[in-house]
């Protein structure tokens, strides 16, 4: 959206009530199954109204595979699950060119990635080349095999989980496919109050089997498109430059936020305003997603993670310091 006689062109209320409707009915039934963790479920549903991918790092334990499979039995999408392993191919992925002998002729086998929401179970336990496979169809929305596209059903989401690089048996993924990934959630374990009331939730059977799709593949494409109608001030476009452009200068990195991460910091900014009943995006916005849509698209240098800096800690240093613009909404 624009500006008309420098007045702030602000979403209409009918376009903010379509995002509100599918949040609502989004968060409250994820809810039920992923308990005490409204603001990560927050995140995911504000990567999938940005058409984005998610990343959810954490312990073995906590919740990451429920979240992500209660994430899609909300949607009335065709789901599918990888789980990755180390003797996982890439044609286990994208699938394959297999002779007919019934026809004598080659003919294209897909592959569980042709999902509408495709689940990508302990990502990083898979070689780096299985790991690439899916490259080209989170950027593209495409898989080409043998020379022949194929295009990829609408919408269409990845969510992967992973484990701490740390661990054994894991492999850090590429940086070009970090930055594929509009967001990174991170769960953390539930306090000992949470935990005794999930065990109540489950005396009979996990609350994640009732989850009934609320969300159809229309109402989520019309929230997805009225997303993109959320004002930004030019002043915060700005603001969201610096932050970005902070990064790359920095002596502490070695490889900064991409122009992806730009765009994606704004569009999810979008996201959450509307989440919030706004047609327009405010600096809070901005500092509260900054963290989740920046800090794993940075590289840190071997010295500075020495002296126990983060890219977290490093995001939320530049927080602190930049100046964040002071706005004023009629609207």
């Amino acid at each position: 959206m624009g500006e008309r006689n420098g007045e702030p062109i602000i979403a209409g209320v009918g376009a903010v009530e379509t995002v509100t409707r599918v949040a609502e009915a989004f968060q409250s039934n994820v809810g039920r199954a992923i308990v005490s963790k409204e603001e990560e479920i927050r995140l995911c549903l504000v990567t999938l109204l940005c058409e984005g991918h998610l990343l959810i790092e954490d312990v073995p334990g906590v919740g990451k595979t429920m979240l992500a499979k209660s994430l899609a039995r909300s949607l009335d999408c065709t789901f599918r699950r990888i789980q990755f392993t180390p003797d996982l191919l890439p044609s286990d992925v994208t699938g394959v060119r297999a002779f007919n002998q019934k026809t004598n002729e080659f003919e294209f086998r897909p592959g569980p990635v042709f999902a509408q929401i495709l689940l990508a179970d302990e990502i990083n336990r898979a070689s780096p080349k299985t790991q690439a496979a899916l490259l080209e169809s989170m950027e593209e929305h495409q898989v080409t095999i043998d020379g022949e596209t194929h295009m990829l059903p609408k919408p269409f989401m990845v969510m992967a989980t992973q484990n701490p690089v740390e661990y054994s048996g894991t492999f850090p993924l590429p940086e070009a496919q970090l930055d594929r990934f509009l967001m990174k959630v991170k769960l953390g374990y539930l306090t000992e109050k949470e935990e005794a009331n999930l065990l109540n939730q489950h005396k009979i059977e996990s609350p994640m089997e009732e989850l009934q799709p609320v969300v159809s593949p229309n109402e989520l494409k019309a929230a997805q498109m009225a997303v993109r109608e959320v004002f930004v001030k030019p002043e915060l476009r700005d603001y969201i430059a610096r932050l970005v452009g902070r990064t790359r200068g920095n002596p502490e990195v070695a490889l900064g936020a991409s122009t992806r991460g730009t765009l994606h910091l704004f569009h999810a900014s979008q996201a959450l305003a509307a989440i919030q009943g706004r047609g327009y995006v405010l600096p809070d916005d901005i500092k509260t997603l900054a963290e989740s849509v920046l800090a794993h698209r940075i590289i840190l240098r071997p010295n500075a993670e020495m002296q126990g800096q983060s890219a977290g800690k490093l995001v939320a240093g530049l927080l602190e310091r930049e100046h964040v613009p002071q706005m004023a909404y009629d609207g």
